[in-house]
């Protein structure tokens, strides 16, 4: 059975495990919500756990409300060189970041004008560092409650705490910080590198 999920920014380990293991698709026909994963991931960072976040232009219909797969980034501010900064601060020394450097900087260096579609690339990128297939399948009209697919849009709520038992690994300021679980995708990546496919093959994404 097919999985339903929204594309964020960099999504969340417990997400990106689902993209992994499962068969998805990408919810692109709902309104944009606020206070969620769609433009917004945490990282690790000196000072812990650190939210980026993805400025916008709020256009509200007549009832307040816009298409996620309609709203434009707000790029008269440099929200893209300050994010690849923060980045490399926080990042420049764990294992793998430079191994991944190349990849990840277009992200921050192309302008895009629609948050979905630089939240699809993001999404994108990173699969092709874990090696496997970018699902492609997208909605074609939005259902409440939809039928024949399990539904895990419920993810991309930031204001949920999702239990899950993640496996530690070894974050850049674990020792000042602790073990900080269910970042974005990128901790994962550029601590475990190679492994991180493994790691999130194995992870229980049931809940």
């Amino acid at each position: 059975m097919k999985t339903l999920l929204h594309p964020g920014y960099f999504p969340n380990i417990i997400t990106f495990a689902n993209i992994v293991q499962k068969d998805i698709v990408w919810e692109v026909e709902d309104n944009y919500q606020k206070q969620t994963y769609r433009n917004r991931c945490y990282i690790c960072t000196d000072q812990g756990r650190h939210m980026l976040s993805i400025p916008i232009q709020h256009v509200g219909g007549d009832q307040g409300r816009q298409k996620y797969k309609e709203v434009v980034l707000e790029n008269s501010y440099s929200w893209q060189r300050q994010h690849w900064r923060t980045l490399q601060t926080a990042y420049r020394t764990s294992p793998f970041f430079e191994y991944y450097e190349d990849d990840m900087a277009p992200l921050f260096e192309k302008r895009f004008s629609h948050l979905l579609d630089f939240n699809l690339k993001t999404i994108e990128t990173v699969c092709e560092c874990l090696q496997v297939d970018m699902p492609t399948e997208k909605t074609t009209g939005f259902e409440l409650k939809p039928e024949g697919v399990v539904d895990l849009r419920e993810l991309v709520n930031a204001k949920r705490t999702f239990e899950m038992d993640q496996p530690a690994y070894t974050q850049v300021f674990g020792e000042r910080h602790g073990f900080i679980e269910n970042t974005s995708i990128l901790d994962l990546l550029f601590n475990e590198g190679t492994n991180a496919l493994a790691y999130l093959r194995q992870l229980n994404t049931e809940k």
